[in-house]
């Protein structure tokens, strides 16, 4: 990785004034990573894990949001890692949340086959072969599959996953058919879809989705998430999602 100069700074989340250290270098969350919180439903004594956990946002707001008693975070680069271990740190959520620095493909070191009810994933959304020249290689992991890809991800969540869990996870609409394909072959079923739209009438820049694993067909499709209003703001739907209303 390029050694670059750290630059951090810590951010607010608008719930339960927790906050996360953030670095202007890294990848900092998006709107996707909060969509897909909300998006995930979940049980307190559950057993949670997210992959590609970046910097910690989505297992810091699960705990935010679901007061759940445990959940386990990987993050293969170590940079990146760090930042999520100080966040946890800063919220004091050492008992419930598990930092781990690895690869989602070793995932069977830390957990037993078919031993959790959960998994998130807000993986990176770009082949390797469309990687642009960005010199900094933190940014292009997180947006490439350099280091996992689509199947890796499924691979791995079907690994861990009981039969009746659930993997969430968000990613762009032109790659739905890979992942009806690939959770086909891993044992996992679509069950539930929000496509999000920037603005009403807009075609669709991501989409939500929720697998079962050993369930059976049929798909619920929600209604779409709409971003911005036509004023440009976040609608209202998007503003209760941020706690801005």
């Amino acid at each position: 990785m390029n050694k670059m100069q750290t630059v951090e700074q810590i951010d607010t989340l608008h719930l339960k004034g927790f906050k996360i250290v953030q670095n202007k270098n890294f990848f900092k969350f998006g709107i996707d990573a909060v969509l897909l919180e909300n998006f995930v439903k979940v049980r307190r004594d559950e057993q949670i894990v997210d992959f590609c956990s970046g910097n910690g946002i989505i297992p810091i707001l699960l705990c935010a949001e679901h007061n759940i008693k445990m959940i386990s975070g990987i993050e293969i680069q170590s940079e990146v890692a760090d930042l999520f271990l100080k966040s946890v740190r800063l919220n004091k959520l050492e008992e419930k949340i598990n930092v781990i620095n690895d690869d989602i493909k070793n995932v069977r070191k830390y957990f037993l086959p078919q031993s959790v009810n959960v998994v998130t994933c807000n993986p990176p959304y770009i082949k390797a072969q469309n990687l642009d020249k960005n010199k900094n290689d933190f940014l292009s992991v997180a947006r490439h599959e350099i280091l996992c890809t689509l199947e890796d991800v499924m691979k791995n969540a079907s690994y861990v996953l009981k039969p009746a869990g659930r993997f969430y996870l968000i990613h762009r609409p032109e790659r739905l058919a890979e992942f009806f394909l690939t959770g086909k072959k891993y044992n996992l079923e679509a069950k539930r879809l929000r496509f999000v739209q920037p603005k009403e009438g807009k075609i669709p820049s991501m989409v939500l989705m929720e697998f079962v694993k050993c369930a059976g067909q049929g798909i619920i499709v929600e209604p779409p998430l709409i971003v911005y209003s036509d004023d440009g703001e976040y609608s209202e739907e998007v503003k209760r999602i941020y706690r801005l209303c």
